[in-house]
């Protein structure tokens, strides 16, 4: 198990604005057109809504939003890139709405640095490392840090008042 580290690691890259993001390959299912997004209430700013795929309930996420980002208009790039997330010993299916999807690129693990340290106020527990191409900084993501359980409990039917103490 220990020479898996030596491998190199393959990412799916995707664009918000003019920022290059990256999540692990084996996360990823799939990457769907922008399609009809149904809102449902009572949910934090960045939950879009749900999506049918294949008859499964899919919440879905707008990643501009959850990254505090600008809204922008739907383009033809515009995607759902559908993750698997694990929440502890749970896993979720999720949507996650980019500008574009880029390219599936190989990262040795010698050109992924740390998260950078950016003090107190700024978490950043959901990058998983800063991967560096060409003269280019891409942010690889811990998708499963990005989202907590009780941020997706609404749209997945479970009850947000569990956790509460």
């Amino acid at each position: 198990m220990g020479e898996q580290l030596q491998e190199t690691n393959q990412y799916l890259t995707f664009s918000l604005d003019d920022e290059v993001f990256a999540l692990e390959i084996g996360k990823v299912r799939e990457v769907l057109d922008l399609t009809t997004v149904t809102k449902v209430p009572q949910t934090c700013d960045f939950m879009r809504g749900v999506i049918n795929l294949r008859g499964n309930v899919v919440p879905v996420v707008d990643m501009r939003r959850r990254f505090d980002m600008a809204p922008a208009e739907a383009t033809v790039n515009s995607c759902i890139i559908i993750v698997e997330v694990s929440f502890g010993s749970e896993t979720a299916i999720l949507g996650a709405i980019a500008d574009a999807v880029e390219e599936v690129l190989e990262l040795e693990p010698g050109l992924i640095e740390p998260p950078p340290k950016i003090g107190a106020k700024m978490d950043t527990g959901f990058i998983r490392g800063m991967g560096r191409r060409d003269e280019r900084f891409i942010i690889i993501l811990n998708i499963d840090n990005i989202f907590s359980n009780n941020d997706l409990l609404p749209a997945t039917g479970g009850d947000a008042n569990e956790d509460a103490a």
